[in-house]
């Protein structure tokens, strides 16, 4: 004899896919948190990382700062020892110079001439005089120009003097260094060596 189920099976059904639903929803649900929690964690752990070294960065690049104002400092500390050095080597290169100059001017100075005043600002040098005559101020000139330690000579001024005799001068020239001489070469001018002293 054949059996009838008279039972609600297709109520069971339901009700047993529902729960299978519902089961595998709940699943998703928590699959879905705890990939989004550790995505969180994740990306939370590359910031901090992230931040971390941007840190460390931070701190190198304000380090290096610091050695580059140093490395500044100590250049310009270098360029001021350089410069002082610079003149210390041209002062100690000049100082035999004047000697030579006055030695110069002394064998330039033509009798019937004398200085009264003899100042040099950087490399010109300026006289201030009393001559006899004109000519004796060319003569003065023309030896300056073939010295080895003065030239291009530029007359100022020249007055004839009403009170005593003579005529007064202001004229300049510039301090040079000779060049060395060649081996053999002599200089072909002779300059008029005479006292300084009024005649």
């Amino acid at each position: 004899m054949p059996r009838i189920n008279l039972l609600p099976w297709r109520e069971a059904e339901r009700k047993e896919r529902k729960l299978s639903f519902m089961i595998a929803l709940a699943a998703a649900a928590i699959c879905a948190i705890v990939v989004t929690f550790g995505t969180y964690l994740l990306y939370s752990a590359l910031i901090r990382a992230q931040v971390s070294r941007n840190e460390l960065l931070r701190t190198h690049i304000q380090m290096l700062n610091r050695q580059i104002g140093e490395i500044n400092s100590l250049e310009k500390t270098k360029a001021k020892f350089l410069a002082r050095m610079h003149i210390i080597e041209q002062l100690q290169r000049s100082r035999p110079q004047i000697v030579h100059v006055f030695d110069q001017i002394v064998r330039t100075v033509p009798q019937g001439l004398y200085l009264t005043e003899v100042s040099q600002k950087g490399s010109r040098i300026q006289f201030q005089g009393v001559a006899q005559s004109s000519t004796r101020v060319s003569e003065f000139m023309r030896n300056i120009d073939g010295s080895h330690w003065l030239n291009n000579a530029e007359l100022e001024v020249i007055k004839a003097g009403r009170s005593r005799p003579g005529s007064t001068f202001t004229l300049d020239a510039q301090v040079v260094s000779p060049k060395p001489a060649r081996a053999g070469h002599r200089p072909t001018r002779k300059l008029t060596a005479a006292a300084g002293a009024q005649r």
